[in-house]
């Protein structure tokens, strides 16, 4: 796997500190099991941070801290969002299907693409809604293109993370294969081509809606959900 395009150090940042939701991390935490160079990246991070807690002065604390923490604790269904939050990149990347699928998407589909129920867009572009919470009406999602179609042009109103599973595509920026991962702002403008001879899979998180600069896009916006 020769992964070209990576993680910006703020998503990395982000991750590391715990304030991403749950759909962004899910993507960020798929591509760190299958990158080495980011999952690197994502250890200094965390070592700074370390550094910084540790330089902070002393803060004084209620007397009533010590039972307020442990009764936290002793919340599980509150334990368990946290996790959820946050998926486990040390889990292996193992191949949970044909096509290797992440351990943490993997916990979402059942372990295969197989098991995906696709949603029809237009003829050839084709959708799966993951339960990953965004803000701010923002998406969680798998998006399967055909070879030689292309998504309508559109900038962000927010920020997007989008990771290739299968197949590859071209944009403004640059061509994306396997385990590449487009992480884009809303100054970036794009129309994302395929152009591999298999579709192209994608996890795709976005924490506010897509801005489409063409009428055909912003009619088929609301019944998409983009």
């Amino acid at each position: 796997m020769n992964i070209k395009h990576h993680l910006d150090e703020a998503t990395l940042v982000s991750y590391a500190a715990g304030s991403m939701s749950q759909a962004m991390a899910l993507v960020t935490a798929c591509h760190l099991s299958m990158c080495p160079q980011c999952r690197e990246r994502l250890a200094h991070s965390e070592a700074m941070g370390g550094v910084l807690l540790d330089a902070l002065p002393p803060a004084e604390v209620a007397e009533d801290s010590l039972q307020k923490l442990l009764a936290c604790i002793d919340e599980e269904s509150d334990i368990e969002a946290v996790l959820l939050d946050r998926p486990d990149i040390n889990k292996p990347h193992k191949d949970h299907s044909d096509k290797g699928i992440p351990t943490a998407l993997g916990d979402y589909i059942g372990g295969s693409l197989a098991n995906v129920e696709w949603k029809r867009i237009v003829p050839g572009v084709y959708f799966h809604d993951l339960p990953c919470k965004s803000e701010r009406g923002g998406v969680s999602r798998l998006l399967r293109i055909a070879p030689g179609k292309a998504m309508l042009p559109h900038s962000h109103d927010g920020n997007e993370l989008t990771l290739i599973l299968q197949g590859s595509f071209s944009d403004e920026i640059g061509r994306f294969t396997v385990g590449d991962i487009a992480d884009l702002d809303s100054e970036v403008e794009h129309q994302p081509l395929v152009d591999s001879d298999v579709d192209c899979i994608c996890l795709i998180a976005t924490d506010a809606p897509l801005k489409f600069s063409t009428l055909l896009g912003k009619i088929v916006q609301p019944m998409t959900g983009f």
